[in-house]
C-alpha cells in the first residue's frame, strides 16, 4: 500500500470514530507513526494532548472532552444518543469519580458521580445507562422522565435491563413509572399536569384514521405539535383537524413553546373546554 492511500486510511479511521480518536488505538490498528505524523504535520490531522488525534473540524465538544479528560454525559450524552432532550443548555460531563479536579470551560456542569457502567479508557461519550442515571439526578422529574422514556420509545435500553442496575431508589422510582408509549417528549408533561382534573385522559388514541395525541373524556382531542410540523406534515395536521371536527370532536392544538414555557395558558384553555362540556358525547 502506497503513502497515499495509507494517508486516506488513517483519516477514514478517525471519521469512523466520530472524527476524535485515542493515537493508540489508531497504532494498534496499524496506522504508523510516521503516517500519523505527516497528517498531522499537513494539518489534515490535529493532535490533542499527545494522547488524541482528531480532524480539525471535529464536533469540539467532543474535542473539549478528549483535552479536558472528561466524558459527555447527562444531557449532552442524551442528545447525542438520539433521545429527546428539552431545548439547549451548558455542556455536561462526567469526570472520574475519584481524580483529581479538572479544568473545563466556564459553564460546564462536571458530574462525579460512580457510574453504572464502566467506562472504557478512551470513551467520549457515556453509555446510555450512565447517561440515564446522571440525567435522572440531574435534571427535573418531569424533563428526566420525558428523556427515559425517549430511550424506552426508540429501545435504545430496554427497562428490565435498567432495573437491574444498582440504581437509587428514586431512579429506580422513575424508570418503573415511565411509558414508552408517549410518541414526543413533551407528551410525558401532558398527563402528569392534568391529572387532578381527574379525567380520563387517552394517549395515542386511533381516531379518523389517525392517532391523536390525546383524547380528553370523549371529544375532546389535543395535539402537540413538535418542530416537524411543518410543510406537508402541518398541511396533514389541519385537515385531520377538520375530519375530527366535522365527526364532533373539539380539537386544540398546541405548540413546543406553549407547554415549555406557557403551560398556564394551555392549561386554562382545556378547562375552558372541559367547563362548555366539550369533552362529552352529545
Amino acid at each position: 500500500m502506497d503513502a497515499a492511500a495509507k494517508r486516506m486510511r488513517a483519516l477514514d479511521a478517525v471519521r469512523a470514530a466520530g472524527g476524535v480518536a485515542r493515537a493508540r488505538e489508531l497504532v494498534a490498528a496499524g496506522h504508523t507513526q510516521r503516517t500519523l505524523r505527516s497528517l498531522v504535520e499537513d494539518g489534515m490531522l490535529v493532535r490533542i494532548r499527545r494522547v488524541w488525534i482528531a480532524l480539525p473540524d471535529a464536533d469540539p465538544l467532543a474535542v473539549a472532552a478528549a483535552r479536558e479528560g472528561v466524558v459527555l454525559s447527562c444531557v449532552t450524552a442524551a442528545r447525542r444518543h438520539g433521545l429527546w432532550v428539552l431545548g439547549d443548555g451548558p455542556a455536561h460531563v462526567a469526570a472520574p469519580p475519584h481524580g483529581a479536579s479538572v479544568r473545563v470551560a466556564p459553564g460546564t456542569v462536571v458530574h462525579w458521580a460512580e457510574p453504572l457502567i464502566v467506562r472504557r479508557p478512551g470513551t467520549l461519550v457515556d453509555e446510555v445507562e450512565n447517561t440515564l442515571a446522571l440525567v435522572i439526578a440531574c435534571r427535573p422529574e418531569e424533563e428526566a422522565r420525558a428523556i427515559v422514556e425517549s430511550a424506552l420509545r426508540q429501545h435504545v435500553v430496554e427497562r428490565e435491563a435498567l432495573l437491574r442496575l444498582p440504581l437509587t431508589q428514586a431512579a429506580r422510582s422513575l424508570i418503573t413509572a415511565a411509558s414508552p408509549w408517549s410518541d414526543s417528549g413533551l407528551e410525558t408533561f401532558f398527563i402528569p399536569r392534568l391529572r387532578w382534573m381527574r379525567l380520563q385522559i387517552t394517549p395515542q388514541a386511533w381516531i379518523a384514521g389517525h392517532r391523536v395525541d390525546f383524547l380528553i373524556g370523549e371529544r375532546l382531542v389535543v395535539q402537540i405539535d413538535g418542530g416537524h410540523h411543518v410543510g406537508a406534515q402541518r398541511e396533514a395536521d389541519i385537515a385531520h383537524d377538520a375530519a375530527l371536527m366535522l365527526i364532533g370532536y373539539c380539537v386544540i392544538r398546541i405548540g413546543y413553546a406553549q407547554v415549555v414555557h406557557g403551560w398556564p395558558e394551555v392549561q386554562g384553555r382545556i378547562m375552558r373546554a372541559v367547563a362548555q362540556g366539550l369533552h362529552l358525547a352529545r
